[in-house]
């Protein structure tokens, strides 16, 4: 292919491409399976309600129209779900669209800087670095806590993001609600602290986010999904939750209708649907303490999870290592996440699925392992 003279910004040309886990049919074509089960990934384990499909079924005819500009009716019903004025939210193609909004809204290029942990989501690092703006990472403590001495060491007058994924990811640890609280109120007014909640519905305690005290805090903004919980990871949609003013500031800088009439219509249903929520959040938890049971049962060391995964490392006896057991999985027709491009060669996650799932995974680690 003969060179081209296009112009790519340098820090571009130094990007690798975001490492998404593999999909059902990728493995299904590498090694001529029929089945296939995904776990890697962190998807609702029940898929999509059924009212939800329905009332997805039912749009699908206005699909050809455009939709209503900013979302009134979703921002509405978010605004009813949390008790929350609606000119505090503001509606996203996915988080990711809010994470990337904030970042072309508040930091200026080669003024400011962002702070974040290490390991953490790669689009923080990523679009930061995209948009021309320093980022800085402070390394996890050993334990997978935040390092909030660290954190707070790290933040200067120049800070204007500082972004933390509560529960976070890939391990699954989510600070209490008063060291968050504590964390918030030490940084300096000029800083936004970026609670990225894609897993607080999975939290075992509902009290460990701010959110419901949100009118307390000027400084707060608030990243929900609902690809994990609410089961629509393929609609893309997600959320912020903000002060006024920046709110205003992302509607005016926002690509016009990045939120399509579909997924509008299935997060307002998906809302209403408190019965699959309510199953979707039983069978995690008891998918979650049957995977670290069993793990730990087969002698991996399995960290404490708040989320809708588990983050485990195989035994130290076992003859083959992260990546050779998570390709012995792949040859079996079961797909999890290895972590390297987190920085954890050593370490796998799993999703927790439905029941048969998870003992199909237990039963195939018991084989490899063996």
């Amino acid at each position: 292919m003969p060179a081209t003279s296009y112009p790519v910004r340098p820090e571009v040309l130094a990007f690798e491409p975001y490492s998404p886990g593999l999909s059902i049919a990728e493995i299904q074509s590498r090694y001529g399976l029929d089945t296939v089960i995904k776990m890697a990934s962190n998807e609702n384990p029940l898929g999509v309600s059924p009212y939800v499909q329905k009332v997805i079924a039912d749009h699908a005819g206005f699909a050809f129209r455009y939709a209503q500009s900013g979302n009134p009716r979703l921002v509405g019903a978010l605004a009813d779900y949390y008790g929350i004025p609606a000119a505090h939210i503001v509606p996203g193609n996915g988080s990711d669209e809010i994470i990337d909004l904030l970042l072309r809204v508040c930091p200026s290029p080669g003024l400011h800087n962002v702070v974040a942990c290490k390991p953490s989501f790669s689009m923080y690092r990523i679009q930061s670095r995209l948009c021309g703006v320093e980022f800085r990472s402070v390394a996890l403590r050993e334990d997978f806590s935040f390092d909030w001495q660290g954190l707070l060491a790290a933040v200067d007058e120049r800070t204007a993001l500082v972004f933390l994924t509560t529960p976070d990811n890939p391990s699954g640890w989510c600070p209490s609600l008063a060291e968050t609280e504590d964390f918030a109120r030490s940084l300096p007014q000029h800083c936004l602290l970026v609670l990225d909640e894609a897993y607080a519905d999975f939290c075992r305690e509902q009290g460990r986010s701010l959110l419901p005290r949100f009118r307390e805090f000027s400084n707060l903004v608030f990243l929900r999904t609902f690809s994990k919980s609410f089961g629509l990871a393929g609609l893309r949609l997600g959320y912020g939750i903000m002060p006024e003013a920046l709110a205003n500031s992302m509607r005016a800088a926002h690509m016009p209708f990045s939120v399509n009439i579909l997924a509008e219509a299935a997060g307002i249903a998906a809302l209403e649907d408190g019965a699959f929520l309510e199953a979707t959040l039983r069978t995690v938890s008891e998918g979650r303490e049957r995977l670290s049971e069993g793990l730990t049962s087969l002698g991996c060391r399995v960290h404490p999870s708040e989320a809708n995964f588990i983050m485990f490392r195989p035994p130290a006896t076992c003859a083959k290592d992260a990546a050779g057991i998570f390709q012995d999985l792949l040859e079996r027709g079961l797909i999890i996440r290895p972590l390297k491009s987190y920085g954890l060669p050593e370490h796998l996650r799993v999703s927790v699925g439905t029941g048969e799932e998870n003992e199909r995974f237990l039963s195939l680690m018991r084989e490899i392992l063996a």
